[in-house]
This record gives structure tokens, sequence and C-alpha cells, in this order.
């Protein structure tokens, strides 16, 4: 904290040496809170927590600038097993609940995963409530036959562990939550041998009659029928169990995965919370949390639940058992894409509404709120975001991200969260620039509260490397990049004060056309699963538009059938969660609900614009009464006559409104009002929020050179604050013609807020290079002040170099050196000075004369030295911390064991690092080079004018 003062007080004296004024006018920075603040994925790796252990690590994440914690039990750490505590057990509720207390005294949000791993499961789900599968038989019978068979159906054995073991299915226990060593096994999918229940028996004639047989089956399976005229085709379907187990889950909370298309089975699964937590007061406790579907990361799908027939009725309005040759089918045949399309869209149904929904109502019934992950799902992801209260994404796609945000944004909910940095390079690669770069791509995606992937609770007292989860950065105090952190998570907190306390500026809702890729068969099963843009449309005209809005610069938000019900229109334009859009674009589809095309005309009579490229969708989706909705649709479609408004567009007028059909989308966007954002064409990236006097932007340089310009905004800016999140400059902005000046380094960042009126105060310092850089020379003195195995011997060098250069104690140091240099004030008379790094490993902590300069993170290690700071003598100081990658290479080869968890242990991400055991290993690693590695420089600066 006393670092920061002096940083406070640095920067203060940094702007007064470009103004006389203190007054900021309209720049001003928000205050920070615990929810504007970083969060972390905090694993409690085997539940072997003490609240000794607990209070330690809570004060250190507090102190490195973290805002809250969500707790997930993991397996657990070999050789910790009399300190395993099973997940929701009293002793487990007793350490949450000191968990709760500290987070209270230290200002420390608190989330609870709703499993331990994922997805939900557990020991206490039972055989009927876990996950289910479909198979199904047939048999061929002509008329006056009788089938001889026995109709039954064998379930044939499987088991699949998380890395390969010995044990035998026929040694396991059933059902799989009776087995006490389940730790030690790691089951990832599991199927008994054993007849399955028959669900039906249908016969299908090759004349069109369909016969329900199900009741002639007799309890020993045989069929008391005689086959009348024709040829027959008999479907006998089984309701199988799909064997998921829930992933690297902790002691206690091993078990079956649920079956998320039922009610009764997340009812029955949530009263386990309820019994675990009747006792206690978990008042301070924030939300509940699900992590990714992943139900079908496993052999086979869960396609089924017990009364799929039942609900497929009452929703889709017509029998699936009169149509389960079309259901299983492999032909590519209208009636059968119609049946799938029923079948798929009645399955996210049920994931919507007797799983998110029950869930969600469970938990604001306890007073919680709810973070969900809902990609992968085989179901409409957005309106599974729709339905929680903070939706959460992961992954490094930026099309993916905005799935996420677009249901925040649409439906008006404040918060979207991220899952980040979950593995941005192998094992103790990643540094803290790397993890900046992945946390830019989710606050332009439109997130704003960012969760770290993540943290493990390792006791203070833990050796080296400590405790660590299989696929992560390693967010620890023993990683030497930790000294630094505090630095990347006040950026973080910084920047989401803005994005935080603002609303949605986007001027496009893109049409989210899931009914084509319902329609059609995959051959990874029944179920279609929506992850994204990519893989799932790929080749698309919808991922082809949406990616070329991202390049050009056009603010979007994806779309639902469920939520275009909801628009509504007020002076031509598209108002949903409280904010208004300019259009509805469709990306060439070939199907879509006849709702869907009902309410766009209605939205058109009212004075909206309907943007469509390419042509309009041809036909409605599905079969139930299908003649009538396809007659409805093709005379919604009658009604839009298209003539030529220009050369490339063409206009039908709907009322108030009007329909753009064509093929050049600019043009139609133009035509339409709808203006891009020019900055992306130079290298920068943004997202564009509303504020209270104005609007703000998160402007990210995502390109390989240093940007400096003017940039085109597309929001009305009389006047603009300019503000660096990082290092906590800011001022009045140069502004002319809705033009902001702009200085980024590679991979910077900034937020502008733009005024409607003449704002006055202190102007942002913008510098420019008055003469050459000039080289820092003399004699860098190197002490190793922190890190292991051990300090190796101080330094004397005149040349910059990786330190490990200097032999194999060297080699084997990770942690941070200090780096001292004593120069001489350069002749040039100069208002001020760039000091730059040049190349670094990993990151660094810059003093002199004393006085803290800045924490650079890179990928540019720059920092303005004003004119007044220096002396005719002048000390430098620079602390250099590198990876953990030299210690571990060292463990290694001294033989020393630190892979030692439970279920997947520590494993590789690239196929090269995979060791004998199938665990991560370093054996083929050399030294990674550290500290300075560049000649550092000087360069005067003036105030460009």
């Amino acid at each position: 904290m006393k670092q920061h003062k002096s940083t406070k007080a640095f920067q203060t004296l940094l702007l007064l040496s470009i103004s006389c004024s203190l007054s900021f006018g309209q720049a001003k920075w928000k205050p920070i809170t615990q929810q504007s603040k970083p969060w972390s994925r905090w694993w409690w790796e085997g539940n072997s927590v003490n609240p000794k252990d607990l209070t330690y690590n809570m004060e250190t994440y507090q102190k490195a600038g973290l805002g809250g914690l969500e707790i997930t039990p993991i397996y657990g750490v070999k050789g910790q097993e009399a300190n395993f505590i099973d997940f929701l057990s009293p002793k487990w509720v007793e350490m949450f609940k000191h968990t709760l207390n500290e987070g209270t005294r230290l200002g420390l949000g608190i989330d609870l995963a709703n499993a331990s791993g994922w997805p939900f499961g557990g020991r206490w789900v039972t055989p009927e409530d876990a996950c289910k599968n479909v198979n199904f038989k047939t048999y061929q019978l002509k008329e006056g036959e009788k089938l001889s068979d026995v109709i039954s159906f064998q379930q044939s054995p499987l088991l699949r562990y998380v890395l390969p073991k010995k044990a035998e299915i026929s040694a396991l226990k059933y059902p799989v939550s009776k087995n006490e060593n389940l730790q030690e096994l790691a089951i990832d999918q599991i199927k008994y041998e054993k007849p399955l229940p028959l669900q039906t028996l249908m016969a299908y004639s090759d004349k069109g009659e369909v016969m329900n047989l199900t009741g002639k089956v007799s309890t020993m399976g045989q069929l008391n029928w005689e086959a009348p005229k024709g040829n027959w085709t008999l479907y006998a379907i089984f309701q199988g169990w799909h064997g998921k187990m829930v992933e690297r889950a902790g002691p206690g909370g091993e078990g079956d995965v649920i079956d998320h298309f039922s009610e009764k089975a997340i009812q029955n699964y949530l009263k386990e919370f309820d019994k675990a937590f009747a006792k206690t007061d978990v008042s301070s406790m924030r939300a509940f949390f699900n992590d990714s579907y992943e139900v079908d990361d496993a052999r086979g799908q869960s396609d089924w639940t017990d009364d799929l027939f039942k609900e497929f009725q009452q929703r889709r309005g017509y029998d699936l058992r009169n149509y389960l040759p079309n259901l299983f089918s492999k032909e590519n045949t209208d009636l059968n894409h119609r049946v799938l399309f029923d079948y798929r869209t009645t399955i996210g149904d049920l994931i919507l509404e007797k799983y998110t929904g029950e869930w969600a109502k469970w938990a604001h019934g306890r007073g919680k709120i709810v973070r969900n992950q809902a990609h992968g799902s085989p179901a409409n992801t957005l309106d599974l975001y729709g339905l929680v209260d903070i939706p959460e994404i992961e992954g490094t796609d930026l099309l993916r991200i905005k799935f996420a945000s677009s249901a925040s944004n649409v439906l008006g909910k404040k918060l979207t969260s991220s899952e980040s940095a979950t593995w941005e390079n192998e094992h103790f690669l990643s540094s803290l620039s790397d993890v900046k770069k992945a946390l830019d791509l989710f606050l332009v995606g439109g997130v704003n509260h960012i969760f770290y992937h993540g943290i493990n609770y390792s006791p203070k007292n833990e050796a080296f490397p400590g405790w660590l989860f299989y696929a992560a950065v390693h967010f620890t105090p023993h990683n030497p990049f930790w000294k630094n952190f505090s630095t990347l998570n006040n950026y973080v907190a910084r920047t989401q004060t803005f994005l935080q306390d603002s609303k949605p500026n986007n001027d496009v809702l893109l049409y989210f056309p899931i009914t084509d890729r319902l329609t059609e068969p995959s051959h990874k099963g029944l179920l279609e699963h929506f992850d994204g843009v990519t893989p799932e449309f790929n080749g698309t005209d919808f991922k082809e538009v949406a990616q070329k809005m991202i390049d050009r610069g056009y603010g979007f938000d994806f779309i639902s059938d469920k939520q275009i019900a909801n628009l509504k229109t007020q002076h031509q334009q598209i108002i949903t969660g409280g904010v208004a859009y300019k259009t509805v674009l469709l990306a060439e589809s070939e199907q879509v609900p006849l709702e869907t095309l009902e309410k766009l005309v209605q939205l058109a009579k009212s004075g909206a614009t309907i943007i469509v490229h390419h042509k309009l969708p041809a036909d409605v989706p599905g079969l139930g009464n299908l003649d009538e909705r396809r007659a409805k649709f093709k005379a919604l479609l009658a009604q839009l006559n298209f003539v030529k408004a220009n050369a490339k567009v063409n206009q039908a007028k709907v009322g108030e409104g009007s329909f753009l059909l064509g093929e050049d989308l600019e043009e139609m966007m133009i035509y339409a009002k709808i203006y891009r954002e020019t900055m992306t064409d130079k290298g920068l990236q943004f997202v564009r929020k509303t504020s209270a006097k104005g609007n703000y932007y998160f402007i990210n340089n995502k390109s390989d050179k240093a940007f400096e310009g003017w940039v085109k905004l597309e929001v009305e800016a009389k006047s603009a604050a300019l503000y660096n999140p990082m290092t906590e400059v800011l001022g009045m902005a140069k502004v002319k013609n809705n033009e902001v000046y702009l200085q980024l380094s590679v991979g910077e960042s900034c937020i502008i807020e733009t005024f409607k009126t003449v704002e006055k105060g202190a102007a942002y310092p913008y510098w420019k290079a008055s003469k050459e850089a000039e080289e820092l020379k003399g004699t860098w003195k190197i002490s190793f002040i922190d890190g292991g195995p051990t300090l190796p011997k101080a330094l004397e060098i005149k040349d910059l170099g990786s330190w490990t250069n200097a032999g194999n104690a060297y080699q084997d140091f990770s942690g941070t050196a200090l780096y001292q240099l004593n120069f001489a004030k350069p002749k040039t008379n100069a208002q001020g000075y760039w000091l730059d790094l040049g190349k670094v490993a990993e990151s660094a902590s810059v003093t002199l004369n004393g006085k803290y300069l800045a924490t650079l993170l890179g990928p540019t290690f720059k920092v303005f030295v004003p004119n007044t700071l220096l002396k005719a003598e002048n000390d430098l100081a620079i602390k250099i911390s590198n990876s953990m990658a030299n210690r571990v290479i060292a463990l290694e080869k001294e033989g020393t064991v630190w892979q030692k968890f439970y279920n997947i242990n520590v494993s590789a991400r690239l196929k090269q690092n995979v060791g004998k055991e199938g665990y991560f290993t370093t054996k083929n690693w050399t030294p990674k080079e550290s500290g300075l590695l560049e000649k550092v420089t000087l360069t005067p600066v003036e105030v460009l004018k």
C-alpha cells in the first residue's frame, strides 16, 4: 500500500510538470468497488482447507487487489488424504462459513459453484436422476408373422478413466457412488452391463400405418401381436444411462451427472445444498455458479429423459412416437429434418425451463443470484444466458465472447463475467502481458466482470510450486509475477468502473439463425451443441457477416427468436433492455420461425428498419401444424414488395418502416444511417457504451505496431476526457471534428469519455520524441532478492542479456532480481524522457532516484520520466521477475515429483510436453530467458502541440 501511495504522489508530480492546474475538470477516475475489481475462481483441492490457511490465502488475495472469489472444490492432493473433507459435509460447511466471515472482514465477495467440479452431479445423484440416453432396436415382420425375439436391450459395459488404469468394471460396485475410492479411480464415464427399460414399441407399415404396441409387450419382453396386412418395421425404444461422471470432482462430489432435462432431477439435486446449509447463515454469499455444460464430453450423448414423449407432444403438438423412423434416419429428407428440429427444440426447451429456470428460481428463493456458463449446451445459449443474473463466457474468439454479453445487453443485465486466462500458454510460460491481452479481448467483447481461472488454495508453508490446477496460468504467490499482479488487477478495476457504470451502445441486433443448425443432421448424434460461432457455423453467411461486422467496426449484439418476440419500437428505433438499436439484421437463412417473421414485420410497421443480407428466408422449421404456419409465412413474405432504393439496396416499405435487402452489407448499413467505427482499420478494437453525459469507449491497440493519430468517433464529441487505466494518467483529450487524438503502444488500452458540450480541464499529456534515443551505459549491478531454489550470487555486467547465461545457479532460478545502474543526466535539455527497458522477461518495477515510477507488464516496457526527477547523477533500480519455468525445470532434473494430484494431475497443453506417466513434464525444456535482455534507453520528449 505504501508503494501505491508513492505512485499516486509521483503521478501528481508528473501532471504538475505539464500543467500548473490540479483541476481535472471532467476527467475523473471512478471509485473502485468490490464488484469492479477482478474476481477469481478459487479451487479447493480435496477440500483440504483449514481456518488458518484460509485466512492467509484470502488476505494474500485481498492485498493483490482481488474483489472476490468463487469456490470450486476439486480433486485432492496425494499425501493429503487425511485432510480431505467431503463436499457439503458439516465440516465442509464449517470451513465455508469461516470463508464467508473472512470475506466480510476483508471485503471479498464469495460465490460458490453448485457442484464439486462440473457439470452438476455428485454421490447423492441416484440412477433415476442421472443423465440418460436413448437406444433403439428395429424388427421386421410381414403379414401374419409374430415376433419370436424377446424385446430387450442389454446395455454394453463401458468404463473410461480420466487417465489409463488397470481396474476392471467388474470390480466396481453399483451404483458408482457406493465405491469408496473414487478419488483414486477418477472415472470419467461408466455404463454397467444391465437390461434397459422399454419406453415404447411402435410399428410402421409400408402403407403409412402406425401402431403403438407397447401395451402388448409382456414383462418378459414377449410381444403378443400378429402383423396385419403389409410389411412392418418395429421400433423398440429403450432408455439407458449415459454414464457421465462429474469432471475433476473433489471428495464427496464424485458421482453421476444429473439429467439436465428433468425438473425432478435438479430439484432433488439441490435439496442436498438445502440440507447442508439448513442451520448455517450464508447470507453474505453472493451467487451460485454453474460451470459449462460439458455433459457430452464423453462417448455418446445424453439425449433422453423420462418424460420426453410427453413433453414433446405438449410443446410440438404431435406425438413423436409416430415419427421414430424419421428421428433416427440418416437420410436427408425434408420430413426427417423437421422431426429432428422439433426434437432438438424440445431438448432446448427442457434445459431452459426444467434445468436453468429451476436452478435460478431455487437460488433466487434463497436470496442468491446465479452466474451461468451456457456455452456448449444443446440449446440456444442466448436464451439460457437470458434466464440468469450474470452470463459468463470463456474462450479466445471475440464472436463467442459476444454471446454472453449480447444476452446481458439485450435483456438489460448489468454484468457479464468471463472465465479468463484459462490456459494461455503451456504451464509456467504465461506472463502477465499474455494475461492482459486475454483480458482486453474479453473487455472489448462486452465483459465487465473478470474472473481469473484461477487460484488454488495452497497452505502457507507448502513448498514450491504449491498446489496447482491442471489447466491454468497459475496465479499463485509461488509465481514470481505475483509481485506485480496487483498492477494488472488495478488496471482491470479501473476499466471495469467505467464498463459497469454504463449501458451498451450498439446499433445492430444480429439474428442468431439457430433454426438452420437445428434442422441439419450431425454425425455426432441426435443433438447439436452450441459453443459459439466456430465451428458450428463455419461456411455460413451468418459467420461471414458477424466477422465482417467485427472487422469493419460495427457495434452489434446477437439476438434469439425468443428475445425478438419482446422487442418494441420507439421513434423508429428498436427498444430492448432499456437501450435502443437501429436495426435487426438477418444473415442468409433458409428457415425462421413464423413468430419471428411476424414480429419483424410488426416492428417494421411500427417504424423499424429490418436488414436482410442476400435473400429472405424461404420457409418455417418443424412439422407441427406445418401447412397453416407455412401459409401464414408465405402471406407475410408477400407483403414485402421490394423496389430499388439505389443501385445496391432494395427496399420494401411496410407501414412506417421498411425491409432492406441486398448483397452489399455496408451499402445497406449506410442507407439505414448506421455507421461503423473506422478505428478498426487502424488496428484498434473497441467497445462503446453510453454514459450519463455522453459515451465511453474502451479501446485497445491489438496490432503489432504503436499507434499515433486522430481517431474518428461515431458519437457526438464536442470534448472528451482520456484515461490510461494502466498508468492512471488522465486529462482532457485533443478533439477536433469528432476526432480524438490517441497515442497507444502495442497492446496498450485507453478509455475515452465523450461529452456533448465543451468541457474544460487539465490537458492529457501527449509526448513526442525531440531527439534520438540514448543508451544508458555503465556497470549494471544485479542482485537476486527473492525466489529460489537458492538466491544466486550478485553479478556485475556491462552488456545486458539473460541472467541464465551466467551459469547453472542462474538457470535454475525463478524469482526477482534487482538491476541497479548509476548514470549521468543527459546533456539534452528536454521536458521529459521515455525510459525504455527494451525486451524484458517477464515484468518490471522501476524506481529512479528513490521515486517509484511504474510497474511494467509488457509487451512494451516504457515509462515517462519528468525532467524534474533527473539529477546530475541518477540511480536507476529495476526489479525484474521472471517465470516459474526455470525452477520447475530444476525440480524435475533433481528428481523432485511435484505432479502429485489426483484425477488428471497436471496435463500438458502440447503433445511434446507429455511425460511417460501421461502428465506434463519439462524434461525437454531448456532454461527460459530471464531479466533485462537488451539495451535500456532514454529518449528526450516534448509536449505535442
